[in-house]
């Protein structure tokens, strides 16, 4: 990989949760001020079933109305080939990201799959990706540990990274779904995981106390690291913490931290009127009235 840290910015993952339905107008104003800042990677949207994720029902709208430049990439998720096809059909979605875990738990829990049903509905992604001209992505959550008593340990971490490789994912990030990884945690993982694969990008996706951020950001930029994946100011909740406290990462601090670290950081604008945004939306849609 490159010295130039990516930066994945994830409104989808700070908006999906929230309670009161963001107006895609208001979605796509947001994502334009994104891209206006200079973000050109930007998980933007979910192909999910529509029942059990009302807040991103409205995708394909969201970035048609968008629009965005041909250089920004935007990243969608799907669970399944339904999924997929949608926003293949969208037209305006350069990345496919599909969630897979080590815990046959968090499998079920968050897309109703075993981990054979979701091998077998991420194959079928790849196929509807590489006919639309679409990369893939996975995000393997549980990567660090699971609250749920599921077998964990680095080998497994290792062989769902194999899994996502000979399924043709381009990328992996690693998430800390449940926030309660330790710096040293997060350095071997992923120090075993780019040992193995060399030359595969990989990637984190941090949930954490402030507090404890830079130690974190600190381990994986240290072990090799060089794709992170924030939410402006911090923006959105993790069910599976046990400690209300624990949030996303937000992305002014991942770049403070990362700035002092010495990393090759990509040209953004001032963060301010962004900040200032995300909180606007958390507080006008995150209150159940």
């Amino acid at each position: 990989m490159s010295e130039l840290v990516k930066i994945i910015e994830c409104p989808r993952d700070a908006w999906q949760n929230l309670p009161k339905i963001i107006s895609p107008e208001a979605k796509a104003d947001y994502l334009r001020q994104l891209v206006q800042a200079g973000f050109q990677y930007i998980d933007a949207a979910s192909f999910v079933s529509r029942r059990a994720m009302p807040q991103m029902a409205d995708s394909e709208y969201v970035l048609e109305y968008l629009d965005a430049p041909e250089e920004v990439e935007i990243i969608g998720v799907a669970v399944n080939a339904r999924g997929a096809e949608r926003a293949s059909e969208s037209g305006r979605v350069t990345t496919l990201a599909f969630p897979y875990s080590i815990s046959p738990t968090y499998l079920e829990r968050n897309q109703n799959q075993t981990p054979e049903d979701a091998v077998e509905q991420l194959e079928q992604i790849g196929e509807i990706a590489y006919k639309a001209g679409m990369d893939t992505v996975g995000y393997l959550s549980m990567a660090f540990g699971n609250p749920y008593g599921d077998a964990w340990d680095i080998d497994e971490v290792v062989s769902a990274v194999d899994i996502l490789v000979d399924s043709g994912v381009l990328a992996v990030s690693l998430a800390d779904t449940a926030g309660t990884a330790s710096a040293d945690t997060i350095r071997n993982v992923l120090s075993c995981v780019m040992g193995v694969h060399d030359g595969l990008e990989v990637g984190v996706h941090l949930h954490s106390k402030v507090e404890e951020a830079p130690l974190k950001i600190k381990a994986a930029y240290d072990a090799g690291c060089r794709r992170f994946d924030g939410t402006i100011g911090g923006t959105g909740t993790v069910p599976f913490a046990q400690d209300a406290l624990v949030g996303n990462v937000s992305t002014e601090l991942l770049i403070a931290t990362l700035k002092h670290l010495g990393a090759e950081l990509p040209d953004l604008e001032p963060l301010d009127r962004l900040i200032a945004s995300s909180k606007d939306i958390a507080k006008k849609y995150g209150m159940v009235q």
